[in-house]
Parts: C-alpha cells; sequence; structure tokens
C-alpha cells in the first residue's frame, strides 16, 4: 500500500476536545490534523449520504452510526491496528454491538444522556410557592412549571432526534417509537409549553446557562455540567446541576467512525488507537465532563468528576436508562415536521 500523507481530518461535535489532543498526536506522529465542527447529528448524516466528504474520522452518536453502517458509508475496522480496544468498559462494548454487531464500525468516544439542566436558585425563585416535582422532566413538559420558568428562560436542543425520544418517554411511550401516531401526540404535548420555550440552541446554550440568561435546558449531561464548571470559575453565583430524571433519559454513545471513502484510513485507526490510550480518554473527560468508555481510564479521571453521579451514572440510574435505536427514514421524514411545527410554533 502507498504511504499516507501526513494529514488527518476529523470532523467532530464542537466544544467536545481536550486543549492538548490535537497537539500530543501532531507532535507523536508528525501527522497535521484538520479538524472541523457540527452540532447535530442531522447534519453529519446529509455529508455522509452526499459523499466525498473528505473526512478520516467522523463522530455519530451510536444509533446514527448504525443506519450509516448500513447505508454502506462507514468502513470496517481493522482491529489488528487497535490493541488499545483491549482497554474499553465490556459492558458498553456490549450496549454498542446491539447497534453495531460485532463492533465492526464504531469505538465510543465519549457517553452521557439527555437530560435538563437547571441554575437552582433561579428556578426556586421562579417556582415560588410551587414545589420541585418529583419528576424532573414536569419542569420542562408539564405547562403549569415550564409557564413559571420562562420569565428566568428556557432553552430547548435544536434536533428533533434528542427532543421527540424525551417528550415519547414522558408520555410513556417507547422512546423510539416505530409508530406515527406516538409521534403526532408527542407533537401535541410539545405545542402546549411551545409558548413558554425562548431558545432553541445545541451549543450556545452552555455560556447562557453558565452566565444565567437561562434557568432551564434541555440537553446534554456533559454540556450542562461544563456550564456548572464555567459558571464555577467565574465565580459568578450561579448553581448549575445537571439532574438526573427518575423516570430514566435517552443515552448517547458518540462515536469515532471511518468513512468509507476516508482518504487517509491509516491515520485514522492510529488516531483511534491513541484517543483510548487511558490517560488521552480520561483527558477528555477532564475538559468536557462526559464520561468516556475505557475501564483503564478511570484512574485518570479527576477524583470530584470520577465520583460525580451526573458524570458517571449509579448503577441504579444506569439501569433506568434508554439505548437509542436506529428510526427508518418514514418515522425520521414525521419527526422532523412534528419538531419544525414545534419549533415555528405553528
Amino acid at each position: 500500500m502507498a504511504q499516507e500523507e501526513k494529514v488527518l481530518n476529523i470532523y467532530n461535535w464542537s466544544d467536545y476536545i481536550a486543549d492538548d489532543t490535537i497537539k500530543n498526536f501532531e507532535k507523536e506522529t508528525g501527522i497535521k490534523v484538520r479538524y472541523d465542527v457540527f452540532d447535530s447529528n442531522e447534519v453529519l448524516h446529509a455529508k455522509l449520504v452526499a459523499g466525498k466528504t473528505g473526512y478520516d474520522i467522523v463522530v455519530p452518536t451510536a444509533h446514527w452510526g448504525r443506519l450509516q453502517i448500513d447505508g454502506g458509508l462507514l468502513r470496517e475496522l481493522d482491529k489488528g491496528k487497535l490493541p488499545n480496544l483491549a482497554n474499553m468498559d465490556a459492558g458498553l462494548q456490549a450496549q454498542i454491538a446491539k447497534l453495531d454487531p460485532g463492533n465492526k464500525h464504531l469505538v465510543t468516544w465519549l457517553w452521557g444522556y439527555t437530560t435538563l439542566g437547571i441554575n437552582v436558585d433561579k428556578v426556586k425563585a421562579a417556582l415560588g410557592a410551587l414545589p420541585m416535582p418529583d419528576n424532573a422532566w414536569d419542569l420542562f413538559f408539564d405547562p403549569k412549571y415550564i409557564a413559571k420558568l420562562k420569565s428566568c428562560g428556557v432553552s430547548v436542543l435544536d434536533s428533533p432526534s434528542e427532543v421527540l425520544p424525551a417528550a415519547l418517554l414522558y408520555l410513556g411511550k417507547p422512546a423510539y417509537s416505530k409508530v406515527s401516531s406516538d409521534y403526532q401526540e408527542a407533537g401535541r404535548l410539545l405545542q402546549t409549553i411551545r409558548p413558554s420555550v425562548t431558545l432553541f440552541s445545541s451549543s450556545g446554550y452552555i455560556n447562557d446557562l453558565a452566565n444565567g440568561s437561562i434557568c432551564l435546558s434541555l440537553g446534554w449531561s456533559g454540556d450542562i455540567n461544563i456550564a456548572r464548571q464555567r459558571a464555577l470559575d467565574a465565580k459568578n453565583g450561579n448553581h448549575i446541576t445537571a439532574l438526573v430524571p427518575k423516570t430514566g433519559a435517552t443515552l448517547i454513545f458518540d462515536t469515532m467512525a471511518i468513512p468509507v471513502d476516508a482518504p487517509h484510513p491509516n491515520n485514522a485507526h492510529l488516531w483511534m488507537n491513541y484517543i483510548m490510550r487511558p490517560e488521552v480518554h480520561a483527558s477528555l473527560t477532564n475538559k468536557v465532563f462526559y464520561a468516556n468508555p475505557n475501564a483503564a481510564a478511570l484512574k485518570f479521571v479527576k477524583k470530584d468528576l470520577a465520583e460525580n453521579k451526573t458524570i458517571y451514572l449509579s448503577d441504579e440510574d444506569k439501569k433506568k436508562m434508554i439505548v437509542p435505536e436506529p428510526l427508518n427514514a418514514d418515522i425520521r421524514r414525521t419527526m422532523t415536521r412534528v419538531y419544525t411545527k414545534f419549533k415555528t410554533g405553528l
């Protein structure tokens, strides 16, 4: 095989890497990394379907990865080049294998869950005499709560594939329902709370939560913990916390994969193997507050993060979490329509 040029093109989520990850990899390998970011699976998927992205590493969430595997968009891994796979947590690998049989295409980057983040004091003040609900999801999906929180700012992820499963779960339906009418019902629920939503955001909400300009966010667990840390670092008095709903939430497994037409697949394998070094994987968690899937890395994770039960969930909370499932194109279209109607408020 011809020698690959020393270049690696990566397409990853925004706010999702440590400060020195790329620099250290470049120094060690002499490979120049070009790094671009996106903020929804829908955007990444559209690029992969169009083909010829020029990317060597992409980071789909696992159930989208499954669609891409089925569509022939990802190449099989050469596990002989990935000795550090031995470091990965066997339980999490088994979960991913439900979406990627034999773990042939996907290597988990980090994991978390879709949940609510709150500014504790602002929420209590806005609720007034109304006590905090037993089920955290009521804060967002029950009009009597969210209407009170509109005054201090309510944000929601700008992504149908994140918001609708949470709404379905709240209604007692399967989070990844295959039944079109379930989505219409979720849409009716979302219409009841639409007047109280003040912001649609998949990345900017981190700073908005940290600086106190919103008090409730339907977002990702790690992002909410980033906001918490930013508020602590700024000493601005905003007390941010990620909630762990007692009725469960949907898990996010973000995974590294190699597009089938990647120009530098060998360099991509070098990158994956580098990330799976325990201290490298731990450094990602230490920076972005998502749990990593690397059993050997836990001892390198900062103690306060390793013990934070909103990052590394307790076994009891883990059992309540739902592993995402891929959905066919018809259901995805339905989701998009329902979500667009919610977003535009029409």
